[in-house]
């Protein structure tokens, strides 16, 4: 899998002074990472169920600040065949929330020479406002083709009927805006969703699977072609997972069983040895992971100029 191979649209957007776009090649697959900005959050979201000390600890090891954490959102667009696949689809624009850094897929999708209406398909791991909110901006929706499909787990919608949040530990304000996000969501697109059990072929070589745990329908998707594999996983996984696989994430609505999903497919993505990427881990979110004693070590792609 070499990034040399894939097409780099050239240009900056207008005020960046890096690229926020990085691509890669699976095979015959083009996959482009795209940065939807930062969130910033209280540290504590990190691990809820962690002792203080041994969290501050960490942060101070990774040389961050104890008392707010930049949270990295990426979304990717996927080239299988005829198909172009949007993965996840940001923050988009909640001003309730004040949230100025994130919500730049938009902007970032039009500066990388991709429009709206070449999507033929969007995948969603969940329905949580930073992987969904994109498509509530105003506009975005006449923009997209009348025949667009979405793809997402049927557990994923039947939990936001009713969602659970008693095993969460968020922010004043987030899980309104989550249930607000979510019932519009459903509300405006349900004639494009496409739901799934458990697996779906959405494209050659892309294959979207459940998973459970951060929310009853999340999913990953996973990329193969020419013996290449690439897994995008979501909020399966955190900057601090790797090391603390068993910490509780703030946004896990089941957090025991998100851990459990998240030392599986750590083991499996150690054995095989394919790419990773994930919505929260630091841009441009590509690397491997390793064993490492009981828990896993993140290595992280040396970018490819």
């Amino acid at each position: 899998m070499r990034s040399q191979d894939a097409v780099h649209p050239v240009g900056l957007g207008q005020g960046e002074l890096v690229p926020s776009r990085y691509a890669v090649k699976v095979g015959e697959i083009d996959v482009l990472v795209i940065s939807d900005g930062v969130l910033p959050l209280p540290t504590a979201m990190l691990a809820h169920n962690a002792d203080p000390a041994v969290r501050a600890a960490w942060l101070n090891d990774m040389f961050l600040p104890q008392d707010s954490f930049d949270w990295p959102l990426n979304a990717v667009v996927v080239r299988s065949g005829e198909q172009t696949i949007l993965l996840d689809a940001g923050l988009g624009l909640d001003p309730d929330l004040n949230l100025p850094r994130a919500g730049q897929l938009l902007k970032r999708l039009a500066g990388a020479g991709i429009d709206l209406a070449s999507v033929t398909d969007v995948v969603l791991t969940h329905l949580h406002m930073d992987h969904i909110g994109g498509l509530l901006v105003e506009g975005v929706r006449e923009q997209l083709r009348p025949d667009l499909r979405i793809h997402v787990a049927a557990a994923e919608v039947k939990f936001w009927e009713a969602p659970d949040f008693s095993h969460t530990d968020m922010p004043p304000g987030f899980p309104d805006a989550l249930r607000a996000a979510a019932k519009r969501f459903t509300q405006e697109y349900r004639s494009h969703l496409r739901t799934f059990e458990d697996e779906h072929e959405v494209a050659p070589g892309v294959v979207v699977r459940r998973t459970g745990g951060h929310t009853p329908g999340h999913s990953v998707i996973r990329m193969a072609s020419g013996g290449d594999r690439l897994t995008f996983a979501g909020d399966a996984v955190f900057a601090v997972g790797f090391e603390q696989p068993d910490w509780h994430n703030g946004f896990e609505h089941d957090p025991e069983e998100a851990a459990r999903v998240r030392v599986r497919l750590l083991r499996e993505l150690a054995a095989t040895g394919e790419q990773l990427v994930a919505t929260h881990l630091p841009f441009p979110s590509i690397g491997r992971v390793a064993v490492d004693g009981d828990a896993f070590r993140w290595v992280p792609i040396f970018w490819d100029y």
